[in-house]
């Protein structure tokens, strides 16, 4: 037989089965890998060296996949995904003084960003005004905002009847109120108005993220309800409410267990919102979700892919509720500045774009990417150049837009979807148990759970058990003067503007200072009317957003969370 003959004889052989192939590459492995180690990915999922169709999901193609915009939306929420229309750039923006914000949007307009994401200063995110504070803090995190003037000049020039704008604005939604001030200045009708009230969610900055927690709890549930009803008559295209897991991520919680708090609290408040007699197919049309993306590539993507496949159902089982439209799960997700180094930090453009590629990969609908310098400081305006860039490369250079749900189909991502989505549900009734996530933070239980996953993956730091380049490995000696620092802004500018606001306070009208003091703390005493809608006339009168704050303290009573041993 001629060596063609035989080459053919051999082509023509049928292939060994399945089950034998597996054994023989099973046997192959075991020899060849001396070390035998159990993998897990952060959320505690051992993870396989191969995944195969019996990991997949082919034979229930239709119960765990089906198509995008169509139940059970593990493949995304609206038919076309990103081939349709790409997620919105929202860059997360806030530095100095109201001017200095107006100036930095727009370039930042410029370079590519579709929708604004607008940060205050660390002191109005404890409730301060500028004047209440030493000016050398002021304005190194986020913008000094106080008043609607300020937030006049902030927006100076931006159409926000047709750009979309979240305000990281936790209640009781200061920002929002003025917003809405300056809309009236300017003739914007509000139903024009489109956005999202970033930083909405109280319970996770009772649990987790305690700056922002201003108000006490009952206190904060009341104004949050308050809000959502409001926005549903009045700002019909504002999102009142955004659901924040990325707290719960950042604080140490595993992806799984970030995922099934976020969604235990999205069924907490819409519970709430039943309870307080507003129709769900109103009020769930306006949730969104807001999370963290961690560098832990395959696991983020099988996050978000499960809890959208959950939060259908949930909405289905739950309320009653079998409209696809008011099943999606809508989300904005910002890259984890928490796997971001101050060593080495160039590495930190690699983190911040795998981290990216898997928002993008996992569904999203709107991304921040981190700027390089971030850990160090407010990212620097070429830093935040390259955050922008970075979307742009792997929209248009690399395209990503080009397949809906490209990894759909993977034997390793849909067995991990599944894993993801029974990890998830877990969470989900352990805080069932407790009678729901109110009860679940009120006691610390949430609270303890996060701080256990935190404390064990930093221990898998310094065990050496989890690399983290230039930081446990792959060290280099560096000249920390080298690293990017952002300048403090102008000690004289910020000043100046203390001085602008010091002015303002003493040249309004004291009388209608007075009276819608005296108005919004009637509303807050007698539980009637709706403090939100006191909160708007407060600011029209040209209260700032410290002294509406400390109204609502002094009769809702001051944030005190919870501190668990």
């Amino acid at each position: 037989m001629g060596e063609e003959e035989k080459l053919k004889s051999k082509t023509d052989q049928q292939p060994p089965d399945i089950d034998t192939a597996a054994e023989r590459w099973q046997s192959e492995f075991d020899t060849q890998l001396s070390e035998k180690r159990i993998v897990r990915n952060r959320s505690g999922i051992e993870l396989k060296a191969l995944y195969t169709p019996s990991d997949g999901s082919d034979k229930h193609y239709q119960q765990k996949l089906g198509f995008p915009g169509q139940e059970p939306m593990t493949r995304g929420i609206y038919p076309t995904m990103h081939r349709g229309r790409t997620w919105s750039q929202r860059q997360l923006i806030g530095l100095g003084t109201p001017e200095n914000f107006n100036q930095r949007v727009k370039k930042i307009l410029d370079a590519g960003a579709s929708a604004l994401s607008l940060i205050p200063c660390n002191s109005v995110y404890r409730g301060y005004d500028c004047d209440q504070v030493e000016p050398e803090l002021l304005g190194t995190c986020g913008t000094v905002l106080n008043t609607v003037e300020d937030m006049d000049v902030c927006l100076r020039d931006i159409p926000f009847d047709r750009v979309s704008v979240a305000l990281n604005d936790p209640l009781p939604f200061t920002m929002l109120s003025q917003l809405l001030v300056v809309a009236d200045q300017r003739n914007i009708p509000w139903s024009k108005i489109t956005g999202t009230s970033n930083q909405s969610d109280y319970i996770s900055h009772f649990a987790a993220n305690h700056m922002f927690f201003r108000l006490s709890l009952p206190g904060s549930r009341r104004v949050q309800l308050d809000t959502i009803e409001f926005c549903a008559e009045h700002v019909p295209k504002w999102n009142p409410l955004s659901i924040v897991g990325q707290h719960m991520q950042q604080s140490g919680a595993t992806p799984a267990e970030a995922m099934g708090l976020t969604l235990s609290t999205a069924l907490q408040f819409a519970r709430d919102c039943q309870a307080r007699g507003m129709d769900p197919i109103k009020f769930l049309t306006r949730f969104t979700f807001f999370f963290d993306i961690s560098i832990s590539f395959f696991e983020e993507i099988a996050k978000f892919r499960a809890g959208r496949r959950i939060w259908a159902r949930l909405v289905k089982e739950h309320f009653g509720i079998a409209d696809e439209r008011i099943m999606r799960f809508k989300f904005h997700a910002q890259t984890s500045g928490c796997d971001l180094t101050r060593q080495q930090p160039l590495n930190n453009i690699a983190r911040v774009t795998a981290q990216a590629m898997a928002g993008i990969f996992g569904g999203l609908q709107s991304l921040h990417t981190d700027g390089y310098d971030e850990v160090l400081s407010t990212p620097d305006e070429a830093a935040a150049k390259v955050a922008i860039a970075t979307q742009n490369i792997l929209k248009h250079e690399a395209h990503l837009c080009d397949v809906i749900d490209p990894l759909g189909g993977s034997y390793y991502v849909e067995s991990l979807t599944d894993e993801m989505e029974t990890e998830i549900l877990n969470v989900i009734q352990k805080i069932d148990d407790q009678g729901g996530m109110y009860n679940a933070v009120e006691s610390g239980y949430v609270q303890t759970m996060i701080g256990d996953s935190a404390l064990s993956f930093q221990e898998q730091i310094e065990s050496g058990e989890q690399i983290v380049v230039g930081v446990n490995a792959y060290q280099e000696q560096e000249d920390a003067s080298t690293r990017p620092v952002l300048k403090r802004p102008d000690i004289e500018i910020m000043q100046d503007h203390v001085s602008q606001l010091r002015k303002l306070k003493s040249e309004r009208s004291q009388a209608a200072v007075e009276r819608s003091t005296r108005e919004l703390r009637e509303v807050a005493q007698s539980s009637k009317g709706n403090l939100f809608a006191a909160e708007i006339d407060a600011s029209r009168a040209g209260l700032t957003q410290g002294e509406i704050i400390a109204v609502l303290r002094e009769e809702l009573g001051f944030g005190q969370p919870l501190v668990v041993a």
